[in-house]
């Protein structure tokens, strides 16, 4: 599956942003999707993750509360809000598809999209 995400730019601490990540192919419903960040210096995170059926959701403590994760199998899209935006969470988001929405680490997706920029200004 090909993912390509979009929907990152620059916003002002406290605004809201929404990225979204669409998948080519016909496979794309029988995949957990996540969202991973990687900001300058720092390692690969978990942000949020979807089970395939939609009903399962999964997220990290630091965005709890303030991000959604959402998917739609028909447009083959998988969707993140992201509210009450903070300098911290500015980073190079990813989306990911795996076999099961509880993981949370990136070794355990097997297909990557490039990524979009989030920069967050205080």
């Amino acid at each position: 599956v090909h993912l390509v995400e979009s929907g990152g730019e620059l916003v002002q601490a406290g605004g809201s942003l929404r990225l979204s990540c669409t998948a080519s192919g016909n496979t794309f419903r029988s995949f957990a999707m996540a969202w991973f960040r990687q900001a300058p210096g720092k390692e690969l995170e978990f942000v949020a993750s979807i089970k395939y059926s939609a009903d399962r959701t999964y997220y990290a403590d630091s965005v709890k509360g303030r991000f959604t994760i959402s998917r739609d199998n028909n447009k083959n899209t998988v969707d993140l809000q992201m509210n009450s935006l903070k300098p911290e969470d500015a980073a190079v988001y990813r989306c990911a598809a795996g076999s099961s929405y509880s993981y949370t680490s990136s070794r355990d997706y097997d297909h990557w999209g490039q990524g979009t920029q989030v920069t967050v200004s205080s």
